[in-house]
């Protein structure tokens, strides 16, 4: 059977994404730990009720952002992020330095389904494209992730620690800056 595939988009998520959501976190979650990452996102994280809440736009600074697509006339979600708009508290204190103060956005709970290769490549291209000047950190064991950013042209700025939890919390930070 041959596939026909549309060009990618993004658009916001929606409470109908919800159930395709979760399984692409549940997938990410298994490679990560396939992978030698079993802590970052362990069996829960992110949990729905995060989820809906960047869904619902609940802290107002958080867009949840899916890439998408049509094959055979059906929409496909390939990818999904929480954009982050404004200072991240979690950003406040860095082991490191940033590459400035400007404005920034950050991208957290980047998953892809594993249906195309790429897509977490074009989220993070699509954020530099609107955004100019992106942050973003990764567990020091998600290899596959420090490779995506670096090869993206993003900076190891230092480490950072998480504000959400309260064990595991150290991540490598990085920036990439559009002048």
């Amino acid at each position: 059977m041959n596939e026909t595939t549309s060009e990618r988009r993004f658009r916001r998520a929606t409470m109908d994404d919800l159930p395709v959501m979760l399984k692409i976190y549940q997938h990410a979650r298994e490679l990560m730990a396939a992978n030698g990452n079993p802590t970052q996102w362990g069996n829960t994280f992110p949990r729905e009720e995060v989820i809906l809440d960047d869904i619902r736009q609940l802290k107002k600074k958080y867009d949840c952002m899916l890439l998408v697509d049509e094959a055979d006339g059906k929409e496909r979600v390939l990818a999904q992020f929480a954009l982050c708009t404004g200072e991240d508290p979690t950003y406040a204190h860095i082991d490191g330095a940033w590459l400035d103060d400007d404005s920034y956005v950050t991208i957290h709970r980047i998953a892809s389904s594993g249906i195309v290769k790429g897509a977490a490549k074009d989220c993070i291209n699509w954020c530099i494209e609107h955004y100019g000047n992106v942050r973003a950190d990764t567990h020091p064991n998600n290899k596959a992730m420090q490779h995506v950013l670096e090869s993206n042209g993003f900076a190891r700025c230092g480490l950072i620690q998480l504000l959400d939890r309260p064990t595991d919390t150290t991540r490598i930070a990085y920036q990439r800056h559009e002048w």
